[in-house]
C-alpha cells in the first residue's frame, strides 16, 4: 500500500496534512487511507490537520458516526488519532469522540494543531 497524499512521517507520529479545497467525502477517504497506512506500517500515533482545507460542511450525526466506525474499523485499536479542525466541523457535544471510543479507538478533535499534537504525544 502507498502512502497517502498530504502522509508525512516523523519521529515518533505521523502527520496528514491536506490542502486545499475538498469535499467532505475526500477528506474522510484520505483520512480512512492514512489510519490504514498508519496501522500497517507500525505507526501508532496520526495527527490530523484540517486547518488548511477549505470547503468543508460540518457532517450530520449519522455521517459522523459511519465514518468514525469506519475509522475505528480499519485503526484496528492500534493507532490513536488526533485532528485538529475548523471551529464549525467540530460537534460540540463530542459524538465522534464517543463514537470512537464506543469503537475500541483512542481519538480526539481540536480546534488548533497545537493542542492536537500535545495529547496525541501525551500520555493520557
Amino acid at each position: 500500500m502507498d502512502a497517502p497524499p498530504y502522509f508525512e512521517q516523523t519521529e515518533g507520529h505521523a502527520v496528514l496534512r491536506p490542502q486545499g479545497t475538498l469535499k467532505l467525502a475526500e477528506v474522510v477517504d484520505l483520512i480512512t487511507h492514512a489510519i490504514e497506512f498508519a496501522r500497517e506500517t507500525g505507526v501508532r500515533r496520526l495527527l490530523v490537520v484540517l486547518t488548511e482545507v477549505t470547503g468543508l460542511i460540518s457532517p450530520g450525526a449519522a455521517a459522523r458516526y459511519e465514518f468514525i466506525r469506519e475509522w475505528a474499523r480499519v485503526s484496528g485499536g492500534l493507532v490513536r488519532v488526533a485532528i485538529a479542525t475548523h471551529v464549525e466541523i467540530l460537534d460540540g457535544e463530542r459524538f465522534g469522540v464517543t463514537v470512537a471510543t464506543n469503537a475500541g479507538m483512542v481519538a480526539n478533535v481540536f480546534e488548533d494543531e497545537k493542542s492536537a499534537r500535545e495529547w496525541l504525544l501525551g500520555d493520557g
